[in-house]
């Protein structure tokens, strides 16, 4: 898979993961477990990224004695997952008009 697609199909995968529910890294990994691999180095840049892109704001609390970042989902990056809705209609129109032929 070409990696900028692939790139913008993770950060919105994350920002899914944090739509309903603040969350923490473990959490968002194991969440996402059963649709895509992600290690923590990945996860980890991401959510660097959509924090610097204020599609994700963070907060340290503690936690059985330690602390935990939880990430929070902004409106832009509520914004984002929208948009990407759109666009993956775009997307699967042109995946049909490729595969129509196959079928």
């Amino acid at each position: 898979m070409d990696a900028q697609l692939k790139r913008g199909l993770l950060d919105v995968c994350v920002l899914a993961s944090i739509k309903n529910e603040d969350s923490y890294g473990y959490k968002i990994i194991k969440d996402l477990k059963p649709y895509v691999e992600l290690s923590e180095s990945t996860l980890y840049t991401i959510l660097k990224r959509l924090e610097t892109a204020k599609m994700l704001t963070v907060r340290t609390a503690e936690h059985d004695g330690r602390l935990r970042k939880y990430y929070h989902i902004t409106n832009e990056g509520i914004k984002r997952i929208e948009n990407f809705k759109m666009e993956w209609k775009e997307i699967m129109s042109i995946y049909s008009f490729i595969v129509k032929e196959d079928l």
